[in-house]
């Protein structure tokens, strides 16, 4: 029973009602009819056996258990492993749980195993009695294990303490002689009844240790082993051949001989492997968990090492763990194992039933070498006797001549034998066929009988005695007669057979002797001669008639390709060959090998030619023969007829001689008696005779002649005779020739298919080798690319910080005035550890760059390296310095192959680690949905039972349980991609441990291994600094964290003394404020309430918001403002947060917000503006009291070193300091001059700004500047009142919608130039915003969320959508009052919207994929994917065929093409990619009929054609800067396209030549957007101009021109 014996099933438990409850879908099923499960969509295991949800304990049992315990009988040992995750059903499948009543049909594996041994003993004795044999005698025993914190402790001790499981046990584990392991000091009880067995495991079973996790109610702390022990004496079975041969004397029975087995039954309960976040155990359970957990990987690392199918692995690691040294017997070991999967359904455990099933599917591999387990006496005996039994046979086959010994001694099987086996098998095949026809004669013989019975009876009809009688027996003896003469031909056919095998036994020496003997046994008897001729020739046509029909039989066959089957046919013809054949065969064998041997080399076409040459020659050979045979049967058969002929011409000669004489006589007669005699009368009788003499006298010559030539002819006959012989063995040495050839053509064809196997296989290994390839060039590629970007990132980063590093700059330093700049006491507080967010965080990162550059000077021992660079990790820099420079390069080789193999791991784990999260996110989510559904469900039924008349309620409850439901299912959807996303990871994982490190670490020598273990430390050690800069930065921001609470807290009592001051007027503020203060102590969500309660206060006297002025407020209200305005932010910059600077930017509003007035343009331009504090990351030197320039002039030099202009708006600043030092517009200039070049588009700014709005935006009219343009657009109006860059924007042609990175969107009148409302509550920058004209509906973007206003009526938001799909009912952002920088787990920043044109679908572009979602329901439908980065922009236009067509530009540079089509769903890949792509990622897109443009940060802008899919024209640097934006002049084939530098371009869309260009703005422009009438630019310095087209301002004039021409001037 050696070979494998080992098995492996997967059981699926049902789900539990827990899960049902909370929404668990099941993520497993089985194929029907295989043993295969599938996971998820398409991962599929296949194991011996798989159990579905609907399988009952006795069926597993059956299946996987009986065999074993049959086998246990026999002597072999055997294991039950149930494994699996905590709760999955191994203690129920395996039956050990007896803490509660389980009825027969759930009892489990180990209790219907002991009902089954008894049984089998029971049965076995009682089968001894019946035979009178002696019956076996059987001894069970049993033990039972536990493994507990990876102490073996003996559930059967009944002296062990129960609390003393921490102590050490006695208990060993030995291994003797023989590999086997055994345990000593464990206690064996032996058992005599079934119930006894049961009541042991019931004891050891509640011994047993088991707690309570979350999730598994009843847990097993412990793996547990319950092994029985069964020794069997019984009577040996003696083989028959034994008994013919011993010499025992007849009747004498032979002594009894007795053989003793021994089998041990592990049936192993391992405690399930858990996750410690799920079990939520914590101290005894989490250590219990950690050992379980250890337990289980020490078994995986053996099931692995066992199962690794390349060999490679030599070592076993048994001995890591006790529970894999106590089943060593049972893994690769002497015993049949099978291993059973217990796995959940349920998509929650999705990861762990992935786990469990890979570990099953590697415990397959395992192979397992059984043998019984016999006493050393029995084994001894059994094998003798195996032995005798053999040599027996072997005799047995001498003495019957079946085995021969050649002349070299080899031995074989004679020919005879196989000669006999052909015999054997056509005799068989002839005995069927006589059967057949014997059947065949009798159904003949009936008809026979009643035909001619029938033709009697009307015989006798028709003579008109017919009687019934007399027919009847007319037909009995018809049926006798016919029957009679059947027996009569047989017998005739017997005789006739018997007759010519004894002439064939006659006539065999002649045959057999040839030509020399033959001649004289044909002279000798020419009627014997001819008879064995016509044997001979009739033997001759037998066989070629037979080997005819079998030709044609195989034809019909066509069993294998023609060579195959020519040989098959050749060789059924070649059975009538002798043995002169045989040993000419081989002659021919060898001489075709050697032939074979010299050709080998030569093309195997080419000898396929040869021999198919060879072939025809030779069957052209057999057809000559065959005819020549044929003529000499034509010949024999004309003797024949002759020799007929003569012999009748003989016979009536001789009658007509007999005629004569009596004739003669009679005429003598009457001679004598006649008495007148006349001459004449005697003279006419003599001419009479003589005349018939003379005629007699011919025929007689003519006889003479004929029997001369008979007699030439049976001469000829002799040689004829010889001539077929000689032609017959001719024949037969041609066949044996051909036979011998289709031999080497078999031969030559085996060994070129076995050549072409092998070349197939290689051409196989190749073609994976290339995909393995292929994969990792392909992870290596995304990895560097990945690696550039970080790269990239870290060198602006350390730019960034030099330039904060520096010293102030000269530009800086003017706008602050002559004076240097005085740190005031906050700003030295800054220079400390309590410094403001933007200086600790360059700081911080500063500090990072130094230690970096420390780190790599310690390392290297050179000098420091220029800081941009030392951000690249150390190991790069060990590869070029000091002591690489002795590496060999084998050693560099590997040690690069083991970084990027543990890079790769680590990527692989953590995006596995991710995606987990995710999906255990999305299932708690999941559960929280259920929950509310129930609850709505039941409240639905609370008021369907008391008010069914409330429709309008329960249609709201409906819709909402609705919206939950299609929540729930889009989870579920996520779950599932979720998870089909980690099975191709697992996936790629395997191919990727195929490049396993251990063959590079096993591979090296001395000094590689130092050299690599030199690398490893440094490597670590880089990897201990990483970690410790990140523990620092960590505490340091929990440090800033807690000092924000406390600056926060100090705020929440100023407002409080705030309020209290003004709720002195207000008794209804007053009551608020208390309640406040006993409800929540003075929270800030409960301040901010307050503060807009006190604000509408102070609102009511103003008339609206428009002419809303300072003026007319108390001082009061102007505080309250600015605190708010501090206040309602984020934590803000700590230096900013000082008491005392806030109540000096106090008073700085306090006292000069009086008389303040907005009539005058430039003061209207600031106020217009919210206030807006200092962001993180950039600082900005304190005003001076001195000489300060225009805010407006410092607005506006935005450009590093540009020299500040005058400008045309009538305003001068005073030259010397006013009256009162502190002014209110040194507080507007200081606030809002923070903006920085820098990208617009880099949407994720940390900064934060006020939500409090100071006052509305306008839209104000701009006045021309004199002097000529060099392109045809006009400022005609500027829109002023976002603090903010505003990063998108959207027009009708009577509305303007603007996105602002101040967190707000503004909806602004282009009839009265108004702002309308501000869409605010956006968690950070608005990156898009749409108006939809169908629905009324505008759409904005922030972060990973879509917002939906409605706008008919009141600015209100009614939908928020997610960028994993998920719709929110209302504002989910609304309570989110500080900026949220990171997006939530599972979701992606959305960078762009787009409307169809027919206004039904959105698409998103979040993350690498375009959502589309169905307006009409607000149901994401489905995904467009295929880029490799993250999508940029999207642009969509609709087909002929009234398709949407969406166009996608992405940060991977390329460009890509959507078409849908009527139904759309699922993922959706893309229709076309547009080639050559972009050198840098696509910033902006842009379609007019069938041309696309697409503008990127390479600075380019390319135009395609839709159509036709290509490339038609590019210009690689239309712009100086990232290409931002793209947009049509309406009305007009012109393109315009605006940049980062903040110049506007102009394009003839026909053949794409410039027309003209202009700087529209001094900050980077970020959207351009067209109505009817205008053209809009948003730009970061918080302003959209509107421009008109004027056609007659500028010539279509080369740019050169132009420039000449015209004077450079600039817009406002």
């Amino acid at each position: 029973g050696a070979g494998r014996g080992g098995a492996c099933g997967g059981m699926i438990r049902p789900q539990l009602s827990k899960e049902k409850i909370e929404g668990c879908h099941i993520c497993t099923s089985v194929t029907p009819g295989e043993p295969q499960v599938l996971l998820g969509k398409d991962k599929a295991f296949t194991y011996d056996f798989v159990f579905d949800l609907d399988t009952w304990q006795e069926q597993i049992y059956s299946t996987c258990v009986n065999k074993l315990i049959e086998g246990c009988f026999e002597g072999y040992n055997a294991t039950v492993l149930a494994y699996g995750q905590t709760g999955a059903g191994k203690t129920y499948t395996m039956g050990t749980g007896f803490d509660m009543a389980t009825s027969e049909e759930e009892q489990g594996i180990i209790p219907r195993a002991i009902a089954h041994l008894f049984a089998g003993i029971a049965e076995r004795k009682r089968r001894a009695q019946e035979q009178g044999l002696a019956g076996p005698e059987f001894k069970v025993s049993a033990q039972f294990l536990e493994l507990y914190n990876e102490e073996i402790l003996d559930l059967f001790d009944c002296t062990r303490d129960p609390d003393a499981r921490h102590r050490r046990s006695n208990i060993k584990i030995h291994e003797d002689a023989n590999g086997g392991i055994y345990t000593t000091g464990v206690t064996s009880r032996l058992i005599h009844s079934q119930e006894e067995l049961i009541q042991c495991l019931k004891q050891g079973a509640l011994s047993r240790t088991t707690a309570s996790t979350q999730m598994n109610v009843q847990s097993s702390r412990s793996h547990a082993i319950f092994t029985i022990h069964l020794c069997q004496m019984r009577v040996c079975a003696q083989p028959d051949l034994v008994n013919e041969v011993s010499g025992l004397p007849e009747g004498t029975a032979p002594a009894n001989e007795y053989e003793t087995l021994t089998a041990k039954f592990h049936f192993v309960d391992l405690a399930g492997s858990e996750r410690l976040k799920r079990t939520g155990a914590t101290g005894e359970r989490a250590k219990e968990g950690i050992s379980i957990n250890c337990g289980l990987l020490a078994l995986g690392n053996v099931i692995s090492a066992l199962g690794d199918q390349s060999k490679k692995v030599v070592h076993v690691p048994y001995r890591d763990s006790k529970l894999t040294r106590l089943l060593q017997d049972s893994l690769g070991g002497n015993s049949q194992t099978i291993m059973i999967a217990c796995v959940s359904p349920s998509d929650r455990d999705f990861m762990e039933t992935l786990n469990t099933l890979k570990y099953a599917n590697r415990a397959r591999n395992i192979k397992n070498k059984v043998v019984v387990n016999q006493d050393k006496t029995s084994q001894q005996i059994s094998a003798l006797r195996a032995e005798i039994a053999r040599l027996q046979m072997e005799l047995m086959e001498y003495k019957a001549g079946k085995r021969v010994i050649g002349e070299d001694g080899a031995e074989g099987y004679s020919d005879l034998f196989r000669e006999n086996a052909m015999l054997q098998k056509e005799n068989s095949a002839l005995r069927l066929r006589v059967k057949a026809m014997q059947e065949a004669i009798d159904a003949i013989n009936n008809r026979v009988t009643q035909l001619m019975s029938q033709e009697a009876n009307l015989l006798l009809a028709k003579a008109g005695d017919g009687n019934e009688a007399i027919g009847a027996l007319i037909q009995n003896y018809i049926r006798e007669i016919e029957e009679l003469r059947t027996k009569l031909l047989e017998s005739e056919a017997m005789n006739e057979s018997l007759r010519r095998s004894l002439s064939r036994a006659s006539a065999r020496s002649p045959y057999s002797l040839g030509a020399s003997s033959a001649a004289p046994a044909f002279g000798g008897s020419p009627a014997g001669s001819m008879e064995d001729a016509t044997e001979v020739i009739r033997r001759a046509k037998q066989d070629l008639e037979r080997l005819k029909k079998k030709e044609v039989r195989q034809r019909r066959k066509r069993l294998g390709p023609p060579m195959v089957l020519v040989a098959q046919e050749e060789e059924e013809r070649d059975e009538s060959g002798c043995e002169e054949e045989e040993g000419r065969e081989d002659e021919d064998e060898d001489s075709g090998s050697e032939e074979s041997l010299v050709d080998s080399d030569s093309d195997p076409e080419e000898k396929e030619v040869n021999f198919q040459a060879d072939l025809a020659d030779l069957t052209c050979e057999i057809e000559i023969k065959q005819k020549l045979i044929d003529e000499l049967e034509n010949s024999q058969r004309r003797l024949q007829t002759l020799k007929h002929q003569y012999e009748e011409k003989l016979i009536l000669l001789q009658n007509k001689i007999r005629d004569t004489q009596l004739e003669r006589d009679r005429v003598l007669q009457n001679l004598s008696t006649m008495e007148c005699y006349t001459e004449e009368k005697a003279n006419k009788i003599k001419a009479d005779y003589e005349k018939r003499l003379r005629e007699m006298n011919r025929d007689l010559q003519k006889l003479q002649a004929a029997q001369k030539e008979h007699a030439r002819l049976l001469k000829n006959q002799s040689r004829y005779e010889r001539e077929l012989k000689k032609l017959q063995a001719e024949v037969a040495e041609m066949k044996k020739a051909k036979v011998a050839l289709m031999k080497q053509m078999r031969e030559e064809q085996q060994r070129r298919r076995l050549v072409e196997t092998k070349r197939n296989r290689e051409i196989a290994q190749l073609k994976k080798e290339q995909r393995r390839q292929e994969f990792q060039i392909r992870a290596l590629e995304s990895q560097k690319r990945q690696q550039e970007m970080v790269l990239r990132r870290k060198t602006q980063e350390v730019s960034a910080l030099r330039r904060l590093a520096k010293p102030m700059s000269e530009r800086a330093a003017g706008r602050a005035g002559l004076k240097p700049a005085m740190l005031d006491s906050g700003a030295e507080v800054s220079a400390s550890t309590t410094s403001s967010e933007a200086e600790s965080g360059a700081r911080s990162v500063s500090s990072i760059v130094r230690q970096w550059n420390r780190k790599i000077n310690h390392f290297l021992g050179d000098h420091p390296a220029p800081t941009a660079h030392s951000t690249r990790p150390a190991r790069k820099k060990f590869q070029k310095k000091g002591a690489s420079q002795s590496f060999s390069k084998a050693a560099r080789l590997k040690w690069q192959s083991l970084e990027r193999r543990i890079i790769d791991i680590v990527m692989q784990r953590m995006t596995i680690v991710n995606l987990e999260a995710d999906m255990e996110r999305l299932i708690k989510k999941r559960e929280e949905l259920f929950l509310l559904q129930e609850a709505l469900r039941r409240k639905r039924e609370r008021l369907q039972a008391e008010s069914p008349e409330e429709e309008k309620g329960l249609q709201e409850l409906a819709e909402e349980i609705e919206v939950l439901a299609a929540n729930i299912d889009y989870i579920n959807d996520s779950i599932t991609d979720c998870q089909a996303t980690i099975v191709q990871l697992e996936e790629t994982k395997e191919e990727l441990d195929s490049t396993d490190t251990s063959v590079v670490i096993s591979s090296c020598s001395l000094a590689e291994a130092r050299l690599l273990l030199d690398n490893f430390l440094k490597a670590s050690i880089d990897k201990g600094l990483q970690v410790a800069q990140k523990e620092a930065q960590i505490r340091l921001l929990e440090g800033r964290l807690r000092q924000t609470d406390m600056a926060g807290s100090s705020q929440n009592h100023l407002l409080l003394d705030a309020l209290r001051e003004k709720a002195e007027a207000h008794p209804e503020l007053q009551a608020l404020i208390y309640n406040v203060q006993q409800g929540t102590g003075g929270s800030l969500s409960s301040l901010r309430f307050l503060l807009s309660f006190s604000q509408s206060f102070t609102m009511k006297g103003s008339t609206s918001h428009d002419d809303f002025k300072f003026k007319g407020e108390p001082k009061l209200s102007a505080q309250m403002k600015a605190v708010s305005a501090e206040c309602l932010g984020p934590p803000l910059d700590i230096s900013t947060k000082n008491i005392t600077k806030s109540l000096a930017s106090l008073v700085e509003i306090k006292e000069d917000g009086v008389g303040f007035s907005i009539r005058d343009p430039y003061h209207r331009d600031k106020v217009s503006r919210t206030v807006s504090l200092p962001t993180r990351g950039s600082t900005f030197p304190r005003q001076s009291r001195g000489t300060e320039t225009s805010p407006l002039t410092r607005r506006k030099s935005y450009d590093r070193g540009q020299p500040i202009r005058s400008t045309d708006v009538g305003f001068t600043p005073p030259s010397s300091p006013p009256t009162r030092p502190r002014n209110d517009r040194n507080v507007f200039s200081r606030l809002t001059s923070n903006q920085s070049q820098g990208s617009a588009l880099d949407k994720s700014d940390d900064s934060d700004s006020s939500l409090s709005e100071v006052l509305r935006g306008t839209i104000s009219p701009v006045g021309g500047a004199k002097g000529a343009r060099t392109a045809p657009l006009q400022c005609v109006s500027m829109a002023e009142g976002h603090t903010k860059p505003i990063l998108c924007l959207d027009a009708t042609d009577e509305l303007l919608f603007t996105g602002s990175k101040d967190r707000s969107c503004k909806m602004w009148n282009l009839v009265t130039g108004q702002e309308i409302a501000a869409l605010k509550g956006h968690p950070n920058n608005v990156v898009s915003i749409k108006h939809c004209s169908h629905s009324g509906l505008v759409f904005s973007v922030s972060t990973s969320y879509i917002k939906v206003w409605d706008i008919r009526d009141s600015a209100k938001c009614i939908r928020t959508l997610t960028s994993s799909g998920q719709v929110i009912s209302g504002d989910a952002c609304a309570a989110t009052s500080t900026r949220a920088i990171t997006s939530a787990q599972g979701e992606h920043q959305i960078n762009q919207i787009a409307l169809s044109p027919s206004g039904t679908m959105l698409y998103a572009a979040s993350g690498n994929a375009v959502r589309i979602w169905e307006l009409s329901r607000f149901q994401p439908i489905g995904k467009l994917t295929g880029h490799i980065g993250p999508v940029m922009c999207l642009t969509v236009t609709q087909t002929a065929s009234q398709h949407d067509l969406v166009v996608t530009g992405s940060k991977d540079h390329y460009v890509k093409m959507f078409e849908l089509g009527d139904c759309v769903t699922g993922t959706i890949g893309p229709t076309h990619n547009f080639e050559p792509p972009h050198y840098d990622g696509i910033e902006c897109l842009s379609i007019q009929g069938d041309i696309l443009f697409s503008g990127s940060r390479d600075n380019g802008i390319k135009k395609w054609d839709l159509d036709q899919q290509e490339l038609i024209q590019q210009i690689p640097n239309a712009h100086k800067d990232w290409v931002c934006a793209l947009a049509f002049v309406p009305g007009r084939p012109m393109l315009l396209s605006a940049c980062r530098a903040g110049v506007i371009k102009v394009w003839n869309v026909d053949n794409f030549t410039p027309i003209g260009e202009i700087k529209g703005h001094d900050s980077p422009i970020n959207a351009i957007c067209t109505n009817a009438k205008h053209i809009f630019t948003a730009s970061s310095d918080c302003r959209v101009k509107l421009w008109n087209y004027v056609p007659g301002l500028t010539p279509c004039l080369p740019r050169r021109v132009l420039a000449i021409k015209g004077r450079a001037t600039t817009l406002p």
